[in-house]
């Protein structure tokens, strides 16, 4: 049985937490290309093909959604100009590629944030534990 995970170094080899949670992000978002999940596929089959290029795409676009939504620092890393060099053959390509690399971004994000355990439940619960305890 293959088992289901995100694999990050570890927080001790990044500059600083916030490096480590964007990284995070960035590969939680791959992970949502699952079938299981959103079923996102845009025909990769080689490294640095066309549709390894369109992921990595919707993948940095999901991380700094999800940084900006935890308020977290993007910082620029020397490899994204690797990474530049293939999205500037997809947009150059495809003037709706960005519109469509957001699309899906944003519907990781929010697969991901549903994932999280309802803030207002959880804010209820602590109302009401203030509540019985006064």
């Amino acid at each position: 049985m293959a088992l289901d995970r995100v694999r990050v170094p570890p927080i001790e080899a990044f500059r600083d937490a916030e490096s480590f949670y964007a990284t995070l992000a960035h590969e939680v978002t791959h992970w949502t290309r699952h079938p299981d999940r959103l079923a996102r596929d845009f025909g990769r089959k080689t490294f640095g093909d066309e549709g390894y290029a369109r992921e990595e795409l919707v993948a940095e676009l999901g991380a700094a959604f999800l940084c900006a939504a935890l308020d977290l620092t993007l910082h620029v890393r020397e490899d994204h100009a690797a990474y530049i060099h293939h999205w500037l053959g997809i947009l150059k390509a495809d003037k709706r590629a960005i519109f469509s690399a957001a699309a899906h971004a944003q519907r990781a994000a929010d697969y991901l944030h549903g994932l999280q355990p309802n803030a207002e439940a959880a804010n209820t619960e602590t109302t009401t534990d203030t509540e019985a305890a006064a």
